[in-house]
């Protein structure tokens, strides 16, 4: 069992530790990967008995107690339990009446109360203001619904321990367009909502053309207003500069690799955007922490190999075990067995061997690591097909009549937010936010700091400690003023607001490469940046092939989760 940090062991306890009806806790670390192992190691049994099942619950205990690998985080608080949803990741539709608007609200309340997040594509409900023939009234429109959304979702706590989660997307085409992108904009109580704008490659050429663009009736298919493109193009950008939302969904660009596409496109994501889902599907997502597979100058690839094929088994059992809040959702998640695997822990490899995040180097390491998950992540869910059959619709998918597949889908690269304090490691994909900083108003309203324990030992491993740079380190939550470090040592551990943005593209576009869902990636931006330039990363993003895009300007929102610097407290 390896060691949880102290951050790991408070957020343990108060959100995923059973606890009895006092609150009293009920259960450890250890016991809580031992309930979470022995539950999704149950599903061996429909294919074989029980020495398999406790062949591959050891298998599940290992990788996650050692912090190897972990699941998302309804699994770790669910399973075993009497709730056993253990999926995060919903799409559900919203279908333009008032039943099929408040059916997915009521089914999205009980995606929340059990800990799964839910997006939602809001483009087929009609603009606001428009007649409604059957009694005269007007239509109250889309945006007004997903206040809606997020006042119930306010109501509701995931699991009865995080705050609900949502997607909410709004086609360029859709005439309320505009309203909708300044949702977000100058502290508009918006609690529980990422937003993005669903684009089309129609749309990014009207801009460059400097080109009409048509705003489209979703019921009549009719044009019922003509704006120019770079108008939407730069209430979209100033919002992203404002307040970090709207986010860019690229439709077109999903579909192209959407392996269902015979059976609809995709219209929605996840809340965090790294999975595209058709409606009513679910998924449930784990991540790799690479941090644990560096030997020496190298990786440690036959380590790597093993973890993927137990990650992508213990994934497909969760499909298995998971009790899904709707019949309709479990018929589509079954359907098609969508899974996430991804990875986190990605800057402290790059820091482990020396590598900087923002150079070619770390880009062409990225493009070899993700390609041999994506290919031994294809491999072990075509040996699992063989064993246990392929996806039910199958047939109607990329893959038939070749090629042997479990999961229509299989890498998805999440954000890692919790997951990763457990693992005590970088977050997903990201370069480090900081080396000591503060996350406010967490665990109810408690904040947690944290220091890069990565960045004491290479200080101590290079003779380069003192109680002075760790000082100055720990207030700044930087190393880069540092005189007394070398320029090598402090171009290894620049932080995200030091890395120029164009890195964090380049990043997210090599593991794009080799997921077949998507990534979800923050471009970071100090407070200095122009709109001009999230346009440029928007007009790039899209230029470069990625699925989605989000940016955030540091100290924009008036809630901002995580604050650079804190006092040192290191000795």
């Amino acid at each position: 069992m390896g060691n949880l940090s102290e951050n790991a062991l408070r957020i343990l306890q108060e959100r995923y530790l059973l606890k009895d009806k006092n609150g009293g806790l009920k259960e450890s670390p250890k016991e809580m990967f031992h309930r979470v192992a022995r539950s999704v190691a149950k599903a061996e049994s429909k294919w074989a008995g029980i020495e398999s099942q406790t062949k591959w619950e050891k298998k599940f205990f290992d990788l996650m107690s050692n912090l190897i690998f972990l699941p998302n985080s309804p699994t770790l608080m669910n399973a075993g339990t009497p709730y056993s949803q253990l999926s995060a990741c919903f799409v559900l539709p919203v279908k333009d009446s008032l039943s099929g608007i408040f059916e997915t609200l009521k089914t999205a309340a009980l995606v929340h109360q059990k800990g799964g997040g839910t997006g939602f594509n809001f483009s087929h409900l009609r603009p606001a203001g428009d007649r409604l023939s059957h009694h005269g009234g007007s239509a109250s429109g889309p945006v007004s619904f997903i206040k809606l959304f997020d006042f119930a979702t306010e109501q509701v706590k995931q699991g009865g321990k995080r705050r609900g989660a949502n997607m909410g997307i709004l086609n360029v085409n859709h005439p309320d367009i505009l309203e909708f992108v300044r949702l977000r904009v100058n502290g508009k109580p918006l609690q529980n909502f990422n937003l993005s704008v669903g684009i089309t490659h129609a749309f990014m050429e009207a801009v460059e053309k400097d080109a009409d663009w048509e705003l489209i009736h979703p019921n009549s298919g009719s044009a019922i207003r003509k704006l120019k493109a770079r108008l939407i193009w730069d209430a979209i950008v100033q919002g992203a500069w404002e307040s970090g939302n709207p986010g860019i969904v690229f439709l077109d660009t999903i579909n192209e690799s959407n392996p269902m596409i015979s059976m609809g496109a995709i219209e929605a994501t996840n809340p965090c955007g790294e999975v595209p889902l058709l409606d009513f599907e679910a998924c449930n997502l784990g991540s790799i922490n690479l941090s644990k597979f560096v030997k020496g100058t190298s990786l440690d690839w036959d380590f790597l190999r093993e973890t993927v094929h137990t990650a992508v088994r213990f994934l497909d059992n969760v499909i298995e075990v998971n009790k899904y809040p709707d019949i309709k959702i479990k018929k589509a998640t079954i359907a098609n067995r969508k899974i996430g695997l991804g990875v986190m822990g990605w800057a402290e490899m790059l820091i482990q061997l020396s590598i900087p995040y923002d150079s070619e180097e770390a880009v062409e390491l990225a493009k070899k690591v993700m390609g041999f998950v994506q290919e031994e992540s294809s491999l072990a869910s075509s040996r699992l097909g063989e064993e246990r059959g392929n996806f039910e619709n199958w047939e109607s998918s990329i893959y038939s009549p070749n090629q042997v597949m479990r999961n229509a889908t299989r890498i998805s690269i999440a954000p890692t937010g919790t997951i990763s304090i457990l693992a005590d490691t970088s977050s997903s994909i990201e370069p480090l936010f900081a080396l000591a900083y503060q996350r406010r108003k967490v665990l109810d309203g408690q904040n947690l700091t944290s220091i890069n324990e990565l960045f004491i030992k290479k200080l101590k491993e290079e003779g380069l400690f003192s109680q002075e740079i760790l000082d100055q380190t720990m207030t700044n939550g930087s190393c880069s003023k540092v005189e007394n470090l070398p320029e090598k040592f402090r171009s290894i551990f620049k932080t995200a607001l030091e890395i120029d943005p164009i890195w964090h593209l380049k990043h997210q576009i090599a593991f794009q490469q080799f997921t077949d869902n998507a990534v979800s990636k923050t471009v970071n931006l100090p407070n200095s940046a122009r709109p001009e330039d999230i346009a440029e990363i928007y007009q790039l993003a899209w230029k470069w092939k990625a699925k989605g895009i989000t940016v955030f300007r540091n100290d924009t929102r008036r809630e901002q989760v995580l604050y650079k610097g804190i006092k040192a407290i290191c000795k």
